[in-house]
């Protein structure tokens, strides 16, 4: 504690820091790679898109300032990305929290299990997370003609007389997305549960039982949630970017775009303007409009994590 609050005798804020930096210059040396790479392919996209946000950009021509108005369009003229936004929040609503929740119930399930199961079950629940043949599967279960697997049991149970267009139907598709999206939602932060799980000291539990924590959700809540904040928040972050990134999976089921825009996602507008019309300019405007609103909820992720268990 001396060492660290002697340096700050006589010094300034700006002072200090400088001192620091110099102190332990090595392991700054050792950041500097990952730093600029942060730098290169992070912030600097940033900060390009918020800089053609306020242009008028079709990569074929000149760029020319024309200052908020895409903002004004997007927000006030554009209908179908007001559409987009309702959907994606629906998505971001249900998904989000009961993929995040449903992602630690089932890693605290399976680390209950013995060393071997555990492994195997892990792989089995995350596979669908990095497989797109489960697109497939989920595409021939809603298949919309008399032989997919729903619909054919459906008939032969006599409840409908006709096939459902599950993933033509504006009233069907966006059930199937949410089904499809909880059911990969056990990714990488599904694996961060795992590993903060293993890593809790089980000396802890012991000294829980004898302060007086008498049940597992005690257990839960006192000890495991505290030691695991790293990766609550890490889960968090990903969660919140998977429910509002959500594109691959709309336009795989419901194709592109999908019937009366009933599945279109903020994402799914990204890329008509930006890959398919090529104006940059607007498509960079939805972008930065995404990223702050991505910023703005991991803030507020954030802020509730640090009170659990306390």
């Amino acid at each position: 504690m001396t060492q660290k609050v002697k340096p700050m005798l006589g010094m300034g804020k700006w002072q200090y820091t400088k001192h620091e930096i110099k102190k332990y210059r090595q392991l700054y040396w050792m950041m500097a790679p990952f730093m600029l790479f942060f730098l290169v392919f992070t912030v600097l996209p940033v900060l390009i898109a918020v800089y053609y946000s306020l242009m008028e950009y079709n990569v074929l021509q000149s760029p020319k300032f024309v200052w908020f108005n895409n903002y004004t369009t997007l927000l006030l003229d554009d209908s179908i990305f007001l559409t987009a936004v309702k959907n994606t929040f629906i998505l971001a609503l249900i998904i989000g929290p009961f993929g995040y929740v449903f992602s630690f119930i089932m890693a605290w399930l399976i680390n209950e299990l013995p060393r071997v199961l555990r492994t195997v079950l892990t792989v089995v629940f995350y596979a669908p997370s990095i497989s797109g043949n489960a697109y497939v599967v989920f595409t021939q279960l809603f298949s919309g003609d008399p032989y997919g697997f729903i619909n054919s049991h459906l008939m032969d149970m006599g409840l409908i007389s006709e096939p459902i267009l599950w993933l033509k139907d504006s009233s069907y598709m966006m059930g199937v997305v949410i089904l499809v999206s909880l059911w990969m939602s056990l990714g990488v932060g599904f694996l961060s549960f795992i590993a903060g799980l293993q890593g809790v000291d089980r000396a802890q539990y012991e000294a829980g039982e004898i302060d007086g924590i008498r049940n597992r959700w005690q257990e839960l809540w006192y000890i495991t949630l505290p030691n695991m904040r790293p990766q609550l928040m890490f889960g968090a972050v990903m969660s919140i970017t998977n429910a509002l990134s959500v594109a691959d999976v709309t336009v795989a089921l419901c194709g592109f775009p999908s019937t009366n825009y009933a599945a279109h996602t903020i994402i799914n507008h990204l890329n008509d303007y930006g890959i398919i019309r090529l104006e940059m300019g607007y498509a960079c405007s939805i972008a930065v409009l995404l990223f702050f609103l991505m910023l703005w909820l991991n803030l507020v992720i954030q802020k509730w994590i640090r009170k659990v268990g306390t």
